[in-house]
């Protein structure tokens, strides 16, 4: 997409598209560090109502690293919701900057499917890894089920649950 910025106080349009370019390059690229430059986090941290973290790798580290971070910190661009900033709960898409943040959020768009799969994908095998670590130190091995076994163990439970509360009855709740 084509964007017009223009001057600002503290940054002057041609800045402005260059943090743009530098942000479409970080997400294209899956969010790699050696793609955060400084031009984009300080823009983040001065802008965008993100807190510093002390530093790009402590920002990183805190945002990027975890797949649970990764979603909270694309939630604050994700157009699908309410855009709301990840550190202090309000708007952020307004004022000397609202031009280049808005441009941030639309094109982040096309990149968050994959992003956010990748990110939740990440966040699974980081818990299992860490599951596996808690039963090896008991002595205790993950039981694995094939696919098919697996759903019919789910199916079994939630027939069990039927049986025993059906749907549409009040629970111990006679005459109601």
């Amino acid at each position: 997409m084509q964007y017009t910025f223009s001057d600002g106080e503290f940054m002057s349009a041609r800045e402005r598209e260059l943090v743009l370019k530098a942000w479409v390059r970080f997400l294209k690229r899956g969010l790699r560090f050696a793609d955060f430059t400084k031009r984009l986090y300080e823009h983040l941290i001065q802008h965008c109502s993100f807190i510093a973290h002390y530093n790009r790798g402590g920002f990183y580290q805190t945002y990027l690293e975890s797949g649970e971070d990764t979603v909270r910190f694309l939630s604050q661009f994700d157009k699908r919701g309410e855009c709301r900033s990840v550190e202090y709960g309000g708007p952020w898409l307004h004022g000397d900057y609202a031009d280049l943040n808005g441009a941030m959020v639309e094109e982040v768009a096309p990149y968050l499917p994959a992003l956010l799969e990748s990110a939740q994908q990440s966040q699974r095998n980081a818990d299992l890894a860490e599951a596996g670590r808690f039963l090896a130190k008991h002595g205790l091995q993950r039981q694995r089920r094939p696919a098919g076994e697996a759903l019919r163990h789910a199916l079994r439970k939630k027939d069990l649950a039927d049986i025993a509360h059906p749907p549409g009855q009040n629970k111990g709740r006679p005459g109601k």
